[in-house]
């Protein structure tokens, strides 16, 4: 059955950034109670996500994606520091839920939270499953290329290769999310996460060489010490910067972990 979506585009203007997004509305009559929020990778838009939103939408569920602050392929503004940034990135996945909530209904509360996104802003997503509004409802997290390096020769951030990539990656970003700042801070958030009896979901490629193996286990490890509750998939062929092709895969564990 073809079901009609409209997209809406925003730029949200929150306490402490200003940033891009856009909405994916399937019409009333075929909603279904959860809403989707997703954000994309280090230096990456939320282009990225496009295809999650669209899988879902289509099914039913009301979706938004934003882009990450300070990424400019996305939203070109600036962040005031890098302290600001580490601080309250993952707000944004609350900023995002008032713009959607704004286009549903005031005051609507989806049966399902379903958070998410790619490496860093799976990160992002996972960390803000402690806000107030994702806590104290029904909420879930589902991070895609996700995990802790447990690499024995030299990570592939380290290579000469990867450096070399830095050169322009590094400039898809503000000043204060350069990666001698980032990269270290992302080791320590996941080392330290503090999420805590929450739902989560990871999806890691066998073929990514930026998680590598053993990596989503590791973090999932980590999270499993919180107590929280995590399941984990590991496709065969779901490289690091292809992140679009995760949509079939969030999808599918949605419709046997929600009944869609």
């Amino acid at each position: 059955m073809f079901m009609s979506v409209k997209i809406k585009f925003k730029t949200i203007n929150s306490p402490d950034f200003e940033f891009n997004s856009a909405v994916f509305l399937p019409d009333v009559e075929n909603r279904i109670g959860h809403c989707a929020i997703f954000t994309h990778g280090y230096t990456a838009s939320k282009s990225d996500t496009i295809s999650w939103a669209q899988r879902l939408s289509e099914s039913g569920i009301p979706s938004v994606i934003f882009d990450l602050p300070g990424h400019y392929l996305g939203s070109i503004n600036e962040v005031s520091s890098f302290e600001l940034f580490k601080s309250k990135a993952h707000h944004c996945f609350s900023y995002a839920w008032s713009y959607l909530q704004s286009e549903l209904s005031e005051g609507y509360i989806p049966e399902t939270f379903i958070l998410g996104g790619h490496s860093l802003g799976a990160l992002m997503s996972v960390k803000a499953l402690e806000l107030e509004t994702f806590k104290s409802n029904n909420s879930m997290a589902i991070g895609v290329g996700l995990g802790i390096g447990q690499h024995k020769n030299t990570h592939i951030f380290e290579s000469s290769f990867y450096q070399k990539t830095l050169n322009i990656r590094r400039q898809l970003v503000c000043p204060e999310l350069d990666s001698d700042n980032v990269f270290p801070w992302i080791k320590e958030e996941k080392e330290n996460i503090e999420t805590s009896n929450s739902r989560v979901h990871l999806i890691t490629g066998a073929d990514d060489v930026v998680v590598g193996a053993g990596g989503m286990e590791a973090f999932a490890k980590k999270l499993l010490d919180n107590d929280n509750h995590v399941t984990t998939h590991e496709p065969k062929k779901l490289a690091h910067h292809e992140p679009s092709m995760a949509s079939t895969h969030i999808y599918h564990f949605l419709k046997k972990e929600l009944a869609l």
